[in-house]
């Protein structure tokens, strides 16, 4: 027997974000990549590319792609290149998803608040450190790294 399952309640997580969200997606009329996306660039302000959004959520470059053109064309996201790399297009939130953007992270709220009822700030953060370093090892891993 395994000390710790750490998939045993993945579905559950997910789940439970799912619900979360799921009212802020029927609200604006988005899918939830088209969400998770712009909660991803608004969280995460330092990492703007496509790939990033790719490579750090796991996601695939034909699902990203689609979304990111979809929130182009509703007027959510544009691309803008810099002076010296006309190959990468960043990211930028436009004024109108800023509704959007705020009842995601109210719902993203209310998701770890269910989650962590009832921890103390010690627990979360020993948590926090640990969680950190299960993800430093499956990404070295997946990296075809040495696991430290």
């Amino acid at each position: 027997m395994l000390p710790l399952n750490p998939w045993e309640h993945q579905n559950a997580i997910k789940a439970l974000y799912s619900k979360c969200v799921e009212g802020v997606c029927v609200k604006h009329n988005i899918t939830r990549m088209e969400l998770d996306i712009l909660l991803f660039l608004a969280n995460n302000p330092c990492f703007d590319t496509a790939s990033d959004i790719i490579e750090i959520r796991y996601l695939s470059k034909s699902q990203v792609s689609s979304s990111i053109k979809l929130l182009e064309q509703r007027g959510y996201l544009r691309k803008e290149y810099l002076e010296n790399n006309r190959k990468t297009a960043h990211l930028w939130i436009c004024k109108t998803a800023m509704e959007i953007i705020h009842d995601g992270q109210d719902a993203q709220e209310e998701f770890i608040s269910i989650m962590l009822d009832g921890f103390s700030q010690e627990e979360i953060g020993r948590m926090k450190q640990y969680n950190d370093r299960i993800l430093r090892n499956i990404s070295a891993c997946l990296k075809g790294k040495e696991v430290e």
